[in-house]
């Protein structure tokens, strides 16, 4: 990600695109010779920075600055380098190569992501553990099924990722205000020689697609639509490294922890989930870039106004780079993520009593007891037993409480069967199967070619 967004990247599609438009103009019939396009060709990597800096600085303008590095290199073809373009052909649609490059790179991570956490909620798929809604002991789930619900949000991620792929269009040749009125003049007034130009530009810089009409920029609508597919990952991260930092409270599931790492310089027996903070600072910056792309797109008057400059050069890069390090964060995190399940099933018992109450009642109502009195029964232990964990600290005694009462006799002998979280945790088990059966492997299978093929560190790339 970081070379997606260098001055090696940047200016060798500059130069990329300044080959396409000669490529293409001389295939329409522009008086570009063979031996200009090669001298194009063989020296698009061999850029002199330090020249190119140099002639910046002399004419206070970017484009030129290389316009006249790239003929240093090729003095042949300097005459026809950028012809009938503006600033906007190279810049704008070397944005938009990059985009879609960095694009890429991040469906490649969401797959592999969606790849380690398929093993984990494989693992777990059945393992019990206490829901909560508001944060309030709820029914059960499993750690599994709990774990596709971050999944699913990644994959709404990936889907629009790759809508985003496919649609990005490219800005293509349009001129200085969007009328091609340059190209137009070019080929003396030939519509459709224009017409063939831009098709074949795009197509030599491999894009399906190019923007129908423009005024000077492609409109800084797009950016703000990438901008909101990068804060939703963010916002799906945030939410599970939440969830995780919650859990690692309750000491139910933790992040990779190293033997000799240290959780804090004070307290030597912390275990921070660092991993999954630096997630949550990173998602809370990426969400708010959004606005400011916003903010870009509506200021813009008429065919373009330069105040889209500055603020697109540090959106644009530190938006990728901060998801491509949180893709790379929740890849660590998933890959080693423990479960502690002695702690998971503790928290569980602790609860499940007063979730199985119904079941008993039921069960002693078909043994023929009166079910209006187990109920008031069932009721006045309940607050005992609830009154015993908060006002005294100690454990959950409804069980023991219910052995004693001879009203529940016909159900004694089978309490602790009663009570077995496998029985309350609905289809959850199931739902994971054909979750990853139904949602993941097709994704999986499809982008085969992007899964990890090597482990660094534990940590798979």
């Amino acid at each position: 990600m970081s070379f997606v967004w260098s001055p090696a990247k940047k200016f060798t599609s500059w130069r990329k695109l300044w080959l396409a438009l000669a490529t293409a103009e001389k295939e329409l019939g522009i008086d570009i010779t063979d031996e200009q396009l090669e001298e194009l060709r063989t020296n698009v990597y061999n850029i002199d920075f330090d020249y190119a800096a140099e002639k910046e600085r002399e004419f206070r303008h970017d484009v030129m600055g290389h316009v006249h590095a790239f003929g240093h290199a090729a003095p042949a073809a300097m005459p026809i380098i950028h012809l009938g373009a503006t600033s906007c052909y190279v810049g704008d649609n070397t944005d938009l190569i990059q985009i879609r490059d960095a694009l890429e790179l991040l469906k490649r991570k969401l797959v592999n992501v969606l790849n380690v956490m398929k093993n984990f909620a494989e693992k777990y798929r059945d393992m019990p553990t206490l829901g909560f809604t508001h944060y309030q002991p709820a029914q059960l789930t499993t750690v599994g099924k709990r774990c596709t619900l971050w999944m699913q949000d990644l994959i709404l991620d990936y889907e629009k990722v790759s809508r985003e792929i496919d649609d990005l269009p490219m800005r293509g040749v349009k001129g200085t205000t969007g009328t091609q009125a340059s190209f137009l003049e070019l080929f003396d007034g030939d519509h459709e020689k224009v017409k063939t130009l831009n098709k074949r530009v795009c197509d030599i810089m491999g894009f399906k697609k190019c923007i129908p009409v423009s005024g000077q920029t492609y409109t800084r609508k797009i950016d703000y639509h990438v901008m909101t597919l990068l804060s939703g990952i963010a916002q799906s991260a945030y939410k599970m490294c939440g969830d995780i930092r919650l859990l690692a409270n309750l000491k139910e599931v933790e992040e990779p922890f190293a033997s000799t790492q240290i959780g804090s310089s004070a307290m030597a027996y912390k275990r921070n989930p660092m991993r999954s903070e630096r997630v949550c600072s990173l998602a809370r910056y990426v969400m708010g870039l959004p606005s400011m792309a916003a903010n870009t797109h509506a200021s813009q008057w008429f065919e373009r106004t330069l105040d889209d400059s500055a603020i697109r050069r540090i959106i644009l890069p530190e938006g990728f780079l901060a998801v491509d390090v949180i893709l790379n964060l929740l890849l660590n995190i998933s890959d080693g993520m423990h479960v502690w399940p002695s702690v998971v099933r503790a928290r569980v018992m602790s609860e499940l009593p007063f979730m199985a109450t119904e079941v008993i009642l039921m069960e002693c109502v078909k043994a023929g007891g009166d079910r209006q009195e187990l109920h008031e029964a069932i009721r006045v232990h309940s607050m005992a037993a609830g009154a015993v964990v908060k006002g005294e600290g100690k454990p959950n005694d409804l069980m023991e409480r219910i052995k004693k009462d001879a009203l529940f006799s016909s159900v004694h002998d089978k309490l602790e069967s009663l009570i077995d979280p496998s029985l309350f945790v609905g289809r959850a088990a199931e739902q994971v199967d054909e979750f990853l059966e139904e949602e993941i492997q097709p994704i999986l299978e499809t982008n085969a070619s992007y899964l990890a093929v090597e482990s660094v560190d534990g940590v798979n790339v």
